[in-house]
């Protein structure tokens, strides 16, 4: 709740300082013009979609980078139909990749994948441990 009310505060911040320096008309269209951008990469998302769903078949990328360049474009193109400046300037943004990750590791804090390092200190923390061994005798007797 408090993330929507600061996004809240922003919006309206940037959109009235933008919006007093480039006239009603501008505005107007501007909004206009963004949502028909976000409508339009809406219908290009399936094309978008499948050329990530090729690329991670290649194994150029990996799953969580693809469901990251997804996500995150779908997100773009709805905050670029939202009216708003800085909604638009956040939507645009997420469009490219390099802001989206930027986007998911400080602002969702979302961490990336565990290193090859960290793998190799697992499964060396498991050789250490020990091993109990167990035999298990079934007494039941047939018939």
């Amino acid at each position: 709740m408090n993330y929507f009310l600061v996004y809240l505060l922003l919006e309206v911040f940037v959109s009235v300082n933008i919006s007093s320096n480039i006239g009603a008309l501008a505005t107007f269209l501007e909004i206009i013009f963004s949502a028909m951008v976000g409508f339009i990469l809406l219908a290009n998302f399936r094309n978008t979609l499948m050329e990530s769903m090729q690329a991670m078949q290649k194994r150029t990328i990996s799953m969580q980078e693809f469901q990251k360049l997804n996500a995150f474009t779908l997100l773009g193109a709805l905050l670029l139909i939202v009216p708003g400046f800085f909604s638009d300037i956040i939507g645009l943004f997420l469009q490219f990749s390099f802001f989206a990750t930027l986007f998911a590791k400080k602002i969702l804090h979302v961490k990336d994948n565990i290193d090859i390092d960290d793998i190799q200190n697992i499964d060396r923390t498991k050789e250490n441990n020990e091993i109990i061994d167990v035999e298990v005798i079934d007494d039941r007797t047939e018939r």
